[in-house]
Formats: structure tokens, C-alpha cells, sequence
């Protein structure tokens, strides 16, 4: 059965819940670790939206789409090529992307984002499916230029982890086959992004296995599945929306 979990805060409290139609049931505990129902329900008009969950770390994958990587003229790799967005990078569905201080063009990059929900070392690609607990909306924001920029040391933190790059939500949703998901991203009404999600060089099973050699995944941890074609700049004053059919829209403006 698909469910959407969703964070909120209502009348100044932190809460949790799912969605049913237009309301949200709200739940207690621990959304990973047996969570309980409870009689109360509000209507989702009334909350504010934060992060659907609060990773201890989210690792975004580089080259993971075989139409992107042709397009660039690289081969698919070996292995996940991944890097590490900081904590101040998270950003919640209706959340501004700040333009940086420095100068560049500023990038959106729509993704699937896997959400670990079990601590999981060196487990198998057979058996990771059982770590996962669900999956959500992301935006890889980026400043490419900076990337390249000192030919000694490839910036790829700096470029991706400026403080609200990582906008992610509106909820985690359990109990979908990722490999039957399109990711499109939407650019002030426009269609930049819409491309299939079994495109990906490595699963979302293979992601969690391989990353699970080199760290240990815990609950709430986020694998940005990578993006592929159709990546564009953003101009302040605009609209993103990534969108997943079966997951939601994650709304964001960049000023």
C-alpha cells in the first residue's frame, strides 16, 4: 500500500503524519520504528510543511543516467560517483533558494531521492529494497562554474552545498516501484526535465547496497538518485517544481 509521510508544524508543535485526501492523520513515535496512528487529523491547509524527514546526511550521485552521460560523452562508471550536501543545504517544499554571494549561474537539477529507513553496512543489492523506506522529490541545486574552477581540486561540495541547495519533499512515499517513476522538472511553467527513472545506471537497490560498502546508511538518510537531461540555470525571481507522479511537487523560488 503507497503512503505519504509528511513533517509538519501546527499551532507552534513539530508533528508527523500521513496523508489522507486534504487532511493529515498524525501519528507518534518514531516514523521508522513502529510509528501509532492516532484519532487526530488536520487539515493540511492549516500546517506549515517542513522536510519530510531529517537526514543525518544526504549523498548526491554524479553520472547516473545514461542519457546525460551520452550526452557529455561519458561512459557509465564502474561505481557510484557521489559527494556529501551539508545539513544547511536542506530546504523545505515552499522554501527560497538563495542566490549565493559569489558569482555564477545557479543550476536546478531534478531528482528521485531514496530515503534509508533502517541502518544498514554492507548489505547486499538483494537485500537492500529492505532498507529503503521510501522515496521523495529533490532539487541538486548547483553552481556549476565553480566546479571546474581551480584545475588542482574539483569543487564539487562547494558547487552543490551552499546553504538551501537542497530542497526536498513534500513527502516520503513508501511502497513504490522506483524503476516506474518520471522525474520532471518544471521551470516557470515550462517542462525542462521529464525523463524515466529506470534510465539509471546503477538501481535504487544497487545505490543503497554499493554506498552501504563505503558507510554506514541510517534512518532518514537521503541518496539523490542523480539527474539527466535537460539541467538549466535559474534566474532570481523564478519557480521551480520537481515532480513525481505518486510522490507530489516540490515547489521552490529562487531569489
Amino acid at each position: 500500500m503507497i503512503q505519504h509521510w509528511i513533517r509538519f508544524t501546527h499551532l507552534d508543535t513539530l508533528r508527523f503524519g500521513t496523508l489522507e485526501g486534504d487532511k493529515i492523520r498524525v501519528f507518534k513515535g518514531d516514523m521508522f520504528d513502529a510509528p501509532q496512528r492516532t484519532d487526530i487529523a488536520i487539515h493540511l491547509a492549516e500546517v506549515q510543511l517542513c522536510t519530510p524527514v531529517v537526514p543525518g546526511k544526504v549523498l548526491a550521485m554524479w553520472n547516473n543516467f545514461h542519457a546525460l552521460g551520452k550526452k557529455l560523452g561519458l561512459p557509465p562508471p564502474e561505481e557510484p560517483l557521489y559527494l556529501m550536501k551539508p545539513p544547511t543545504s536542506y530546504l523545505a517544499p515552499g522554501g527560497t533558494i538563495r542566490k549565493p554571494r559569489c558569482d555564477g549561474k545557479v543550476a536546478f537539477e531534478g531528482e528521485l531521492a531514496i530515503v534509508i529507513g533502517r541502518s544498514c553496512s554492507g548489505v547486499s543489492a538483494e537485500s537492500a529494497p529492505d532498507y529503503i523506506f521510501g522515496y521523495t522529490c529533490a532539487n541538486d541545486v548547483t553552481v556549476s562554474e565553480i566546479i571546474g574552477r581551480d584545475p588542482t581540486f574539483p569543487q564539487w561540495v562547494r558547487a552543490k552545498g551552499f546553504d538551501t541547495f537542497c530542497p526536498f519533499g513534500p513527502v516520503v512515499a513508501t511502497g513504490l516501484d522506483p524503476a516506474m517513476l518520471v522525474v520532471r522538472t518544471i521551470l516557470n511553467g515550462e517542462v525542462r526535465q521529464d525523463y524515466p527513472v529506470n534510465d539509471m545506471v546503477f538501481s535504487a537497490a544497487e545505490l543503497v547496497s554499493r554506498v552501504s560498502q563505503d558507510m554506514t546508511l541510517e534512518p532518514g538518510d537521503l541518496l539523490l538518485c542523480g539527474t539527466s537531461v535537460g539541467v538549466g540555470s535559474m534566474r532570481p525571481g523564478s519557480t521551480v517544481v520537481v515532480e513525481i507522479d505518486g510522490i507530489g511537487r516540490l515547489t521552490n523560488r529562487f531569489e
